[in-house]
């Protein structure tokens, strides 16, 4: 059993400080994750302006009607809204995909180093128990596993906040894509 109350609170301090790792992990790679959709928006705008202006500039400086109708139909032809509808749509899935697999190994290496703490500590616990002091480890061990299931539960509740995270993006996403038609390049 722990000899000193500073030990036990060592321990409790220990466990505190893992759950507070993983969720500052977690919720970093949430943020980072918002900020690559952001970014993929602001470029993706900025990618439709610029061909925009390019399309005006050729229709405008086309010699005669028939030579600006020529160059729109060109544009109409290309695709190049439905193009970049496409590849936002992939862009954005390769992100939510790199947002999940990052965050569920963050957290399972997270989970795992909790556990090989809390093995730790019952191991101290069970070591050192002096005859008659079993109520004593109970009592300890029901402390420790209180706080594993504090931990699981922040991991589990950050999980849960970047699944939402991940919904809305997925969402934003579909209107965007419900919002375009063929040959119009993605509004943002």
């Amino acid at each position: 059993m722990f000899t000193s109350p500073e030990q036990f609170a060592a321990a409790t301090k220990t466990l505190f400080e893992l759950q507070m790792n993983t969720f500052n992990t977690l919720a970093s790679k949430a943020v980072q994750g918002v900020q690559q959709v952001v970014n993929l928006n602001v470029q993706t705008a900025r990618n439709s302006v610029e061909n925009t202006l390019a399309a005006g500039k050729e229709i405008s400086q086309a010699s005669d009607p028939q030579a600006a109708m020529a160059a729109a139909s060109q544009q109409a032809r290309a695709g190049a809204g439905a193009n970049a509808a496409v590849q936002y749509g992939s862009d954005l899935k390769t992100i939510i995909d790199d947002i999940n697999r990052e965050f569920h190994t963050a957290a399972d290496a997270h989970m795992a180093e909790a556990k090989n703490a809390l093995s730790a500590l019952i191991y101290d616990v069970t070591q050192n128990v002096k005859p008659g002091s079993e109520n004593a480890v109970q009592i300890v061990k029901a402390a420790i596993d209180n706080a594993f299931l504090g931990y699981e539960q922040v991991t589990k509740a950050t999980r849960a906040a970047v699944k939402q995270v991940e919904e809305q993006i997925a969402k934003a996403s579909d209107m965007v894509n419900q919002q375009q038609g063929p040959g119009t390049p993605p509004n943002q």
